[in-house]
């Protein structure tokens, strides 16, 4: 677990100040001050702090923050689950379309603020840089423009209209807010700089575990591009898509594999949130390693095997996020992806809470032995985020062929991809149709946080809309849902040419 990210952290602990509460504001390190002339040091220190943000989406700002989670929530997969529908209201509300501005997901737009603004820092000192030779700042400066856009597009995806700034500010430190299409332009201009030339690696060592690399801003971008919808750059896309494949960096691995300890940085990773057991409490909102997804989405007092996996490594948390009882049918007989994504316990063997189903999500579940933490340990399981995996790559480029009409250039077809994916789930050969595409998807990565995303984007939104009153769910999606409301409390602070305004709907 200690890869080279935990140097840059601990670079980061020792010259940067935790993130105030003001979203805009951020403090300099104590060896470069704003402006001033930056050592190879103090840029690795800006670096390492903003790095560390992708830490924090679990548990900072004194909320419960996964992004993964937030996105399954809002999808046909999951259910909030907790104690009631009032543990954690704005979590269940999230679930059911029904935010406003004075509860809504406040602690992720300060997280990604904060990400945005070290992401700043980063980018200052490397143009105020002295000593530092021209490799190694081409590299910080796209890692730095990756991290921007990486953390800015969550904020874009949930906010859409934001306030957006690249240098420091000054007081009252506001900043323009921009409409969305103006953020996908920003968010455009930080990929490309990552991608263009051979500034990153297309896949790192493993001593560079955890840094970005050009395949990382290739997927972010087809993120992006594919959220956008944004026809012009399909073909890019698809290129970046094959540039990956036919490079033969990245391979698919055994499905089940790739969740465990040992499946970190596997072979099919292009990009993974490096997570260490250690270092988060209750009264520090803005420090530590570890990650609180485990424990919030594992069954409650649970002391029962898996049905599906058989595996009895799996300890209790909180109960949240269980799976849907429909989800799992969306498997065919044979896909090893069921056992491996979803966990099945017998009634009896945890304690029942909102919303249950028996079913709870596998891939981030708590796990045996994968928490040493000497105090709290809740906040600090090691399981590592997966935030880009290649099968996204070969997924994307057979929807790009059939569904949006790209031809690749390289002989890579959709077929290829969809039977490569389906190939290392053992289940056979379908034809590449784009029905089958979109379900595939959805096997691949449930948990992940990708299918309500892929919903909006394709416009098959209508499944989302539904009354369920068994399990509480009464939820209607139309546009005016597919941004969050901005917190009240920001719209507050603003005043004049910079005061913020709420988006539509709300």
């Amino acid at each position: 677990m200690n890869k080279y990210i935990k140097t840059l952290f601990f670079a980061a602990l020792i010259g940067f100040t935790s993130c105030s509460d003001d979203f805009l504001t951020v403090e300099p390190t104590s060896s470069q001050e704003a402006g001033g002339d930056a050592t190879d040091g103090a840029i690795l220190s800006n670096l390492g702090a903003a790095y560390q943000i992708l830490l924090f989406d679990s548990y900072a700002d004194f909320q419960y923050n996964s992004v993964t989670l937030m996105s399954d929530l809002m999808s046909d997969d999951i259910y909030k689950g907790g104690g009631s529908a009032g543990d954690q209201q704005v979590l269940y509300n999230m679930s059911q379309y029904n935010l406003n501005g004075d509860l809504t997901a406040s602690g992720l737009w300060n997280i990604y603020f904060a990400g945005l603004s070290r992401c700043n820092g980063v980018i200052i000192a490397c143009e105020n840089a002295i000593g530092v030779n021209e490799e190694s700042l081409n590299q910080y400066k796209a890692e730095a423009h990756f991290l921007r856009a990486y953390y800015v597009h969550w904020l874009w995806k949930f906010w859409g209209n934001i306030p957006y700034f690249e240098e420091e500010l000054e007081a009252p430190y506001f900043a323009p807010q921009l409409t969305a299409d103006q953020i996908y332009a920003e968010l455009i201009e930080d990929v490309d700089f990552a991608i263009a030339g051979d500034k990153l690696p297309l896949q790192t060592t493993a001593s560079n575990d955890g840094r970005a690399t050009k395949a990382a801003a290739m997927m972010l971008k087809a993120r992006i591009v594919m959220y956008q919808k944004d026809q012009s750059k399909y073909a890019e896309v698809l290129a970046d898509m094959e540039a990956i494949y036919n490079s033969s960096e990245f391979q698919l691995e055994d499905y089940a594999s790739i969740w465990d300890r040992s499946g970190e940085f596997g072979s099919g990773s292009i990009f993974e949130a490096n997570h260490l057991a250690e270092g988060k409490d209750w009264g520090a909102a803005w420090t530590g390693y570890g990650t609180n997804l485990p424990t919030f989405i594992s069954p409650n007092e649970l002391g029962g095997t898996d049905l599906l996996s058989g595996s009895t490594d799996y300890q209790g948390g909180w109960g949240f996020a269980p799976v849907r009882s429909e989800t799992p049918g969306i498997f065919e007989d044979g896909d090893t992806r069921l056992a491996a994504s979803v966990n099945q316990f017998e009634d009896g063997t945890y304690t029942a809470r909102f919303q249950n189903t028996g079913y709870f999500m596998a891939k981030y579940a708590a796990r045996k032995e994968y928490n040493d933490a000497p105090y709290t340990g809740d906040l600090n399981y090691e399981n590592n985020v997966r935030i880009f995996r290649y099968a996204e790559t070969l997924l994307n480029a057979a929807e790009l062929i059939v569904i949006h009409g790209q031809a690749a250039t390289t002989g890579l077809t959709a077929e290829i991809c969809l039977d490569a994916v389906r190939a290392r789930a053992g289940v056979a050969s379908i034809p590449a149709t784009a029905e089958n595409i979109k379900l595939e998807r959805r096997r691949e990565f449930i948990g992940e946080g990708m299918r309500y995303w892929d919903l909006v984007r394709w416009g098959d939104t209508n499944v989302l809309t539904e009354s369920n009153p068994d399990f509480s769910s009464e939820r209607t999606w139309d546009e005016t849902r597919k941004y969050f409301p901005i917190p009240q409390s920001e719209i507050d602070k603003t005043y004049g040419e910079y005061k913020l305004v709420q988006n539509s709907g709300y």
